[in-house]
């Protein structure tokens, strides 16, 4: 019996601390921002950071580049107590 993304259950919940346990950022601790459960991933504050090109717009008038935190599968990141 296959499951769907509506059936998946995660011990890691937002605002858990998560340490990565693979990666490039493997050793590293942070705050879980965001749970993606469709993708089996989260996003953790200062891990897995990646430069994204911003178009100029009313808020940024001069555009260039933001650093922005990518998703991290939850198989590699564990739950750190306390």
């Amino acid at each position: 019996m296959a499951k769907t993304a509506n059936n998946k259950k995660f011990m890691i919940k937002k605002g858990d601390t998560v340490m990565v346990i693979a990666g490039d950022d493997k050793g590293k601790t942070g705050v879980v921002l965001k749970v993606l459960t469709k993708k089996d991933a989260v996003i953790v504050e200062g891990c897995k950071i990646a430069k994204k090109a911003v178009k100029p717009s009313e808020q940024n008038k001069e555009g260039g580049f933001a650093n922005v935190e990518m998703p991290i599968h939850i198989s590699n990141v564990k739950k750190v107590e306390g």
